[in-house]
């Protein structure tokens, strides 16, 4: 590296207690759908004492609603928001660049399940252990720091940069979208996802639905005259798992090829019945598949149907009581991109200037905001990030 270069590693490395600290700070917010106001304050305060001008993104507007990528949701987004800071440039000559994280996070479970609990932060071993820890509260305070790092250690950028930190990306990824509606873009787009110190290459598409189908409620002393709603689900997600089988073995992309079962559907939750000793009525689950780059949307949204059209027309009560299957959040198609981009080899030159070593692709068996910024954006965009452990799961 040369001088400027170390100047701006050394500042990065004075202020590692103060990224940890508002990584703490940050998982400390139990961000979960629809609880994000909290979270959102403690990031647009430190940008704001970053010195970023900053501006509240609004997932409640038309530009979003009327987008071809809104995902629509039966949840309200009224009075929510996501927060961007900007830094305005001191020179001119450069490409713009916009890093994105998002603040949102899944639910944590049963909090005896951790050693800690999961939203009251703890450095143990060298380890950040909470919920969001890694997905991705760290990634958006070590973006956050990097930007103000270059302006302390006295640098101007030549083009602007922006701080995006978004919510909705476990669901819908409304969030990022909100936010390129709104006019936030740039030539270059990094998100640090916990993936490691990786270039992201191909990520796969990812849907959300639901099935709801009816039985016959009855007493349980004449439980054999009734019809079980929740035993009536078994052959629906049978057929379900016989699609995943099918797609994760048909036309598989070069990228995937030596993945272990790369494509996977998770019955996630399931509702129905309101009595042990009465034959339940109605139930709904809700499950999520993901496909492959090159597959659309649509194509696999009609195969889910006719899978479920099929498994109900061989019983007899779900033959003359056919399950309705909706769809919300999630319906985001997959991508690939090249190794050769500019924005990815300029990332590449920088990971070998501190590592000796060119970075490792990654290939996701998940969906990530990229998807906004590659079907919607100008820019060119990946991920790379930092290390986790367990994201979704407890410590």
């Amino acid at each position: 590296m040369n001088e400027a270069e170390q100047k701006i590693i050394d500042t990065v490395n004075r202020l590692e207690d103060e990224m940890i600290d508002f990584a703490m700070r940050l998982v400390a917010e139990p961000s979960t759908l629809g609880n994000e106001a909290g979270v959102i304050t403690v990031m647009t305060n430190e940008l704001n004492r970053l010195g970023f001008s900053t501006s509240l993104v609004p997932l409640a507007n038309d530009a979003l609603k009327n987008h071809p990528g809104f995902a629509p949701v039966p949840w309200s987004l009224e009075g929510r928001y996501n927060v961007v800071g900007t830094l305005a440039p001191g020179d001119d000559g450069g490409r713009s660049a916009l890093f994105n994280g998002h603040l949102d996070v899944v639910n944590a479970g049963k909090a005896e399940f951790w050693s800690h609990d999961p939203f009251s932060p703890v450095v143990s071993d060298n380890w950040l252990y909470g919920r969001g820890a890694g997905d991705m509260k760290s990634g958006v305070s070590a973006m956050t720091y990097a930007a103000y790092a270059i302006q302390l250690a006295g640098f101007r950028l030549c083009a602007p940069l922006t701080i995006e930190a978004v919510i909705e990306e476990e669901c819908s990824g409304n969030g990022a979208l909100s936010c390129l509606a709104a006019g936030y873009d740039a030539e270059a787009i990094l998100i640090p996802e916990p993936f490691g110190p990786t270039i992201l290459t191909d990520q796969v598409g990812v849907l959300w639905f639901k099935v709801v189908l009816c039985g016959e409620p009855a007493h349980v002393l004449r439980a054999p005259s009734g019809i079980n709603a929740i035993e009536k689900c078994y052959p629906l997600i049978a057929a379900l798992r016989q699609l995943e089988m099918h797609m994760n073995t048909t036309d598989v992309p070069e990228a995937y090829a030596g993945i272990e079962h790369p494509l996977n559907l998770n019955i996630g939750t399931v509702t129905g019945g309101d009595w042990p000793s009465t034959v339940p009525a109605e139930v709904e689950f809700h499950g999520r598949l993901s496909f492959f780059p090159g597959t659309g949307y649509a194509q696999v949204r009609r195969q889910i149907e006719e899978t479920i059209q099929r498994a109900a027309g061989e019983d007899e009560w779900l033959r003359h009581n056919p399950p309705s299957v909706k769809f919300y959040g999630f319906r985001s198609e997959g991508h690939s991109i090249s190794r050769n981009l500019p924005a990815l080899a300029l990332l590449d030159d920088c990971h070998r200037s501190l590592t000796g070593k060119t970075a490792a692709s990654y290939v996701a068996k998940c969906t990530t905001d990229l998807r906004a910024f590659h079907w919607f954006g100008k820019g060119q965009s990946t991920c790379y990030g930092p290390v986790a452990e367990n994201i979704h799961g407890t410590n």
